[in-house]
């Protein structure tokens, strides 16, 4: 086997795939590299800088969700990013550049997704990131780059062989790869299509295509984007105020509204008065988690959201510290929760609600609902609050100055002639230590079995 895979190698180097791929991997040698966002003194080259942004912005669920449901910005920003920094002999990319690819990028992720009725629900089987985001990569990088139709039918088409991740990994280290990998995946499409390689190019109109990954699958012409609505003008995407999965956050919204039947003012929740806790939402097996033991399972349980409101009124970024998920109250009041399902609530964002029901030792029970929590689609964030919250996310690694600079540039995007500044602003200054463990170095001993 060995020898047969050598010479079989050996041989295909002499191939015109090779070739491509042997050109496209040149960049990894070239002296072109981008910024990675909140490291001063850390560059890599595009695709994986492209990678390393998008798994940030994922790494704590805290990125904004569209419906049907993915995430549609941190696979497509990324790329973009990266590609404005000269890495092309053109003219610089302007800000309404980079906002026109941006939109390309998200507008071909929801095209994708309303032509499945399986995608209008929460994902059961891939994290559609991973699918329609690497897909949403590939496109806003041919935007940018002014790739042909036809070089952009073949990005598509390589998108799509690079694309899919199953969910089984969700609520841990690695779902936050899905985004990463989105981000570059499709970036790598777009320079290989530049390159010359080929793919099959009705690869989204079939069911062994784009089509192997979602049932009831039934795709229809894309429309002329001169001559028709913008998904984002019909419908908003939901902007979270705390780093956990969408519908942890109509728990949330409950349960802060239960507590003012249980306490006063800042009074402690009395624990020991509380019999029983029924938490009534979709039946959503990978959000089911009724003991977590780390950040990135709290923040996929619906029972954790649930009793860290209860107890604290609220949930917050240090709501999923360690030492907040191991408090002995919040223990003793997961083994109070309870789910039911009921039939009318659907597992889709756009129509679940969540009912909370605490019973007491005396028997009374108190009842609350979410249909819509602050900062869903139906019910926007304000600018207001969309700034705070990302003054609060950026304050750790950017100045108050470099935050607001910022702010403005990216508020007057399209005036911006070159797009490229806003990475210098994003490079931070030197992060504070943060405690790993360490990586193990690979050595070769000798080993008599």
């Amino acid at each position: 086997m060995i020898l047969d895979a050598l010479g079989v190698g050996i041989l295909g180097t002499s191939t015109e795939v090779f070739h491509k791929v042997s050109e496209y991997s040149k960049i990894y040698s070239s002296k072109i590299s981008s910024t990675v966002w909140g490291q001063s003194d850390f560059r890599l080259p595009p695709t994986y800088a492209a990678f390393v942004n998008g798994v940030a912005i994922h790494s704590m669920d805290f990125d904004d969700t569209w419906h049907p449901a993915t995430h549609p910005s941190g696979a497509v920003l990324p790329v973009l990013m990266a590609l404005s920094e000269d890495l092309l002999p053109s003219p610089k990319f302007s800000g309404f550049d980079l906002l026109l690819a941006f939109n390309v990028g998200v507008e071909v992720q929801g095209r994708l997704m309303h032509f499945s009725k399986e995608a209008n629900n929460i994902p059961k089987r891939f994290h559609p990131p991973s699918i329609v985001g690497t897909l949403g990569s590939a496109a806003a990088a041919s935007k940018f780059l002014g790739l042909s139709r036809t070089k952009c039918q073949e990005a598509l088409a390589i998108a799509v062989s690079l694309a899919g991740a199953p969910m089984a990994n969700a609520a841990t280290q690695t779902k936050p790869l899905h985004m990463g990998n989105a981000a570059r995946h499709g970036l790598e499409a777009a320079f290989l299509a530049m390159l010359g390689l080929q793919g099959n190019g009705r690869v989204l109109d079939m069911k062994t295509g784009l089509g192997a990954f979602y049932a009831n699958y039934s795709p229809k012409v894309l429309p002329n984007l001169d001559s028709h609505t913008w998904l984002l003008d019909q419908q908003d995407v939901a902007f979270k105020r705390f780093p956990a999965h969408l519908t942890t956050h109509w728990v949330a919204d409950a349960a802060a509204s239960m507590r003012k039947h249980l306490v006063s003012d800042r009074a402690l929740l009395p624990i020991d008065h509380i019999e029983r806790i029924v938490l009534r939402i979709p039946d959503v097996p990978y959000i089911n988690r009724p003991l977590p033991d780390s950040e990135h399972e709290a923040r996929h349980s619906l029972q954790y959201v649930a009793c860290a409101a209860l107890l604290d009124g609220g949930i917050t970024v240090p709501s999923f510290h360690e030492c907040q998920i191991n408090r002995p109250q919040v223990k003793e009041l997961l083994n109070k929760v309870e789910l039911q399902h009921p039939q009318d609530n659907l597992p889709s964002f756009d129509t679940l609600y969540c009912e909370i029901s605490v019973t007491l030792n005396d028997g009374v029970t108190f009842t609350e609902r979410s249909d819509t929590f602050y900062g869903h689609w139906r019910k926007p964030l304000s600018q207001k609050d969309l700034k705070e919250k990302f003054r609060a996310n950026t304050s750790g690694l950017l100045s108050p100055d470099t935050v607001e600079r910022l702010i403005e540039m990216v508020e007057n995007l399209e005036d911006l002639e070159d797009c490229s500044v806003l990475n210098r602003f994003l490079k931070g200054r030197s992060p504070p230590e943060v405690v790993t463990q360490p990586i193990p170095q690979l050595t070769v001993t000798s080993y008599n079995p």
